[in-house]
């Protein structure tokens, strides 16, 4: 070979090797925006509303719990960019801090139902056999019960706090995670890395812990997008028939209680926290679509291209 050619191969191999450090990020994170644009918007949307809720004290000159009598009811202006509440709060204000509430709820609620489900999911398809079936049916059972009904219930047996709140919906939220991973260990126990850890003579632990579970981890991860939304969903939902979170722990669901008898009167009153409700929800959804998309390389030729 010729140095001529030595040098062309050389500078193809370099122009081949991914770039590293900032450099490289900015053309991956190029690259993923190129395929996943509405999942990317979508994601930056969900970064802003964490700031402006997380950074709320920085973000609103009102306090959230000050009432002021001379400002009832006022619409949507320079002073108050969503207008006031009943009582002359600013809804600005408490939109945000309420925003605090209400991810946080959904977002650890989403962590929790995800361990408890994909704990129940890898032992059901890692052991199979007896301790399946009986996983399984505890599964349809719950699958069986009414989500809303028992969550009404069980905040009035078990008190309406963050706490029990976030309990009730990972206690009706578990189950479709747990056949998600139990699926997803099915098809991984017989692979050849599995098997080959079994010969080595690796326990059942360190097969589960270092090759079976972060090998199913990518749909879950999908998954715990959407639950983020659906348990945003439903404690809006709790908080807004009564049975959700109260005073002092003020989101969005409650809001929304609140502004019921002022509908036809003041309507923004709400309308903003719906609104909050409808892009936050709307924005996981779109992040989950665009993970699936992205960690699922067969879907990557279709809608987001």
């Amino acid at each position: 070979m010729s140095l001529g050619a030595s040098e062309t191969a050389s500078s193809d191999a370099g122009a081949r090797r991914p770039a590293r450090g900032i450099l490289g990020a900015m053309v991956r994170a190029r690259n993923l925006a190129s395929r996943n644009p509405v999942g990317v918007a979508a994601l930056l949307v969900l970064v802003a509303v964490f700031i402006l809720c997380f950074g709320a004290p920085w973000f609103t000159p009102y306090n959230p719990n000050n009432p002021n009598l001379n400002a009832i009811l006022q619409p949507p202006s320079p002073a108050h960019w969503m207008g006031t509440t009943p009582v002359g709060e600013d809804l600005m204000s408490q939109v945000l801090y309420g925003g605090r509430v209400s991810l946080t709820v959904g977002l650890v609620s989403a962590g929790v139902s995800v361990a408890l489900g994909g704990t129940i999911g890898v032992l059901s398809g890692y052991f199979g056999g007896w301790l399946d079936v009986l996983l399984m049916r505890l599964v349809d059972a719950a699958l069986s019960i009414p989500v809303l009904f028992v969550a009404l219930a069980l905040s009035v047996i078990i008190g309406q706090t963050p706490t029990s709140i976030v309990l009730i919906i990972a206690g009706t939220s578990w189950m479709l995670p747990a056949r998600l991973m139990r699926a997803s260990v099915l098809s991984l126990k017989d692979r050849l890395f599995v098997e080959a850890a079994t010969a080595t003579g690796a326990k059942w632990p360190r097969i589960l812990l270092k090759h079976v579970v972060p090998a199913a981890l990518a749909p879950m991860i999908v998954n715990a997008t959407l639950l983020v939304g659906q348990a945003i969903v439903l404690e809006s939902t709790l908080s807004f028939l009564g049975a959700g979170l109260e005073p002092p722990y003020v989101s969005w669901g409650y809001l929304l209680n609140q502004a019921s008898s002022y509908v036809l009167q003041a309507s923004w009153v709400g309308f903003f926290p719906g609104l909050a409700i409808f892009v936050v929800v709307l924005c996981v959804n779109l992040v989950g679509d665009g993970l699936r998309t992205t960690l699922d390389p067969t879907l990557r030729s279709g809608y987001w291209r």
